[in-house]
């Protein structure tokens, strides 16, 4: 029995370790379908259909202009949510209120002393893997190695995970690739049904194939895409996560759920001119402590014993 347990706990750790070598791989896969769609729809057809004159080249310069428009804030987001550190837990942070005697002083040492040596206190939450406390709504992410704020899942597109400090940018990157796959979709269609079509096709063999595979990825991607949007609204309108949607799935009440505008405004924040932007105002970091990652308002009357 020993044995075999041995052998799981290595597995899993060979596991973990090949998705953190599979996450570099994934962005050159990003890039590549990147790279792809835009030879199949700048340089293949609708870079040259501006030169045609009338009708095509006005319809070629408003697809020209949507693609690069999306592409950079597809881009942008990406990076922001590859590139941000999704919210550690600061070295030797304790909880502030005593939550099991409703009381805003600060425990004391021997509390904390008492807390450590014994897991089975639901007082407060602590991660024995990374020997410290951990904030409310962090989970340890065994990729990474680390606890992380207000976790949602560990994203091997990104080489990331995604927590409180970049949830907001990997939404916009689900949003924006949507929209783009879709324009992507549309503006091949013509092209794609001319693939069955009997007439002569302009273009080399090797065009023709790039926009048949520019075609089929984009459907591919705005398809599965469209699912992990839908899924992370419901989530965002529950103000909740995909680890604690699972975890409260018996649980019918839940004490974040502030409604759904306040919970929108706990991830996107209330700057309208910041909502579509990975990025948050100076006002709005200061204003909403959720978007730091280490404390959450909760509903007043709710009485639950969870931290």
């Amino acid at each position: 029995m020993h044995r075999s347990g041995a052998v799981m706990a290595w597995n899993v750790f060979k596991f973990c370790t090949a998705l953190r070598g599979l996450g570099s791989i994934m962005i050159l896969l990003v890039l590549g379908v990147v790279g792809v769609t835009y030879y199949a729809v700048v340089l293949t057809n609708y870079g040259p259909a501006l030169y045609d004159g009338g009708f095509d080249s006005f319809l070629a310069f408003v697809v020209l202009l949507l693609f690069h428009g999306l592409l950079v804030m597809l881009l942008w987001s990406y990076f922001s949510v590859v590139l941000t550190d999704p919210g550690s837990v600061p070295p030797n942070w304790r909880p502030v209120v005593d939550e099991e005697r409703g009381e805003s002083d600060p425990l004391s040492g021997s509390d904390y002393s008492a807390l450590q040596s014994d897991s089975s206190n639901p007082r407060i939450r602590y991660c024995r893997k990374c020997n410290q406390f951990k904030p409310p709504r962090c989970h340890h992410c065994s990729v990474c190695g680390r606890c992380v704020l207000k976790m949602d899942h560990h994203c091997v597109w990104v080489v990331n995970c995604v927590g409180a400090l970049n949830y907001k940018y990997f939404l916009l990157f689900l949003f924006y690739t949507f929209l783009e796959t879709s324009l992507v979709t549309l503006s091949l269609l013509p092209h794609f049904i001319a693939f069955f079509s009997d007439g002569e096709i302009p273009g080399t063999p090797g065009t023709l194939a790039t926009t048949f595979l520019a075609f089929v990825l984009n459907l591919a991607f705005a398809l599965s895409v469209f699912g992990f949007l839908i899924m992370h609204v419901s989530l965002v309108s529950a103000n909740t996560t995909t680890i604690e949607a699972y975890e409260k799935k018996t649980t019918p009440k839940w004490r974040y759920d502030l409604g759904r505008r306040k919970n929108f405004e706990q991830v996107f924040g209330t700057d309208k001119l910041h909502w579509f932007l990975p990025g948050y105002s100076e006002e709005d970091k200061r204003r909403i402590p959720a978007l730091q990652g280490l404390e959450y308002p909760s509903k007043p009357d709710f009485d639950s014993e969870e931290f």
